[in-house]
Parts: structure tokens; sequence; C-alpha cells
């Protein structure tokens, strides 16, 4: 079975296509879902509706850690526009739809593109 991670926000797809989005920041611990070295593809579309295949990816990493601990190289893979972890709280509360403390634990997924 090839899992996806997809993408809602209209703010990833251009940073997908021009794959500068290198990873993902996913509220709480999701180690049990994606495992490193697992192929998956990468999409974009809403929940409920039909999605686009992007590419496909190779996990290379994956790290669970709080908000507040996000390095420079997190923030900038998930968008290269996000500077600081404060910053990623916010833009995660616009996803989610809730608050988002400094101190909720995130799961960090890095992902490199598979060249057919």
């Amino acid at each position: 079975m090839m899992k996806a991670l997809n993408f809602y926000s209209s703010v990833y797809h251009g940073i997908l296509v021009v794959r500068d989005k290198r990873c993902t920041i996913r509220l709480g611990d999701k180690r049990d879902k994606y495992q490193e070295g697992e192929l998956i593809w990468v999409t974009h579309g809403n929940r409920f509706h039909p999605r686009q295949k992007v590419f496909t990816a190779v996990i290379d990493r994956v790290t669970v850690k709080k908000v507040s601990e996000l390095t420079p190289e997190d923030l900038s893979g998930e968008n290269p526009d996000m500077k600081t972890p404060a910053a990623a709280a916010t833009f995660l509360k616009s996803i989610y739809g809730r608050e988002i403390e400094l101190s909720d634990q995130v799961t960090v997924v890095y992902f490199s593109e598979v060249m057919d």
C-alpha cells in the first residue's frame, strides 16, 4: 500500500511544484505512521476531493520534538519564508484550526523526490 503526504493549503502547491518543500511539520507523534526509507506520494488537494500527485518521495528522517525546538532547517524545509518557531505555531494554527503552543509536540518528516 502506498502512503501519501497530502498538503491541503494553497500555500503549499507552489513550493511543492518547484521542490522548495523538503519536510513537513505535523502535529503530534506520527512516528507510527511514517517510517524512514518508506516510499510515499506527495499530493496536494482538499479532503474528500480529488488530489493531485506532485511526485514520489522517500522519507529520509522522522523526528519528534516540541514546536519550540524546531531548527532553522526544519522551518525552511516546511516553508522557505518561515523563520521562527512562533511563526510555525501561527502557521500550524491556520492548518489545524486550533491554538498551537510552543510546548506542543510535532513530528518533522523530511523527504526527497524519487526521480523517474
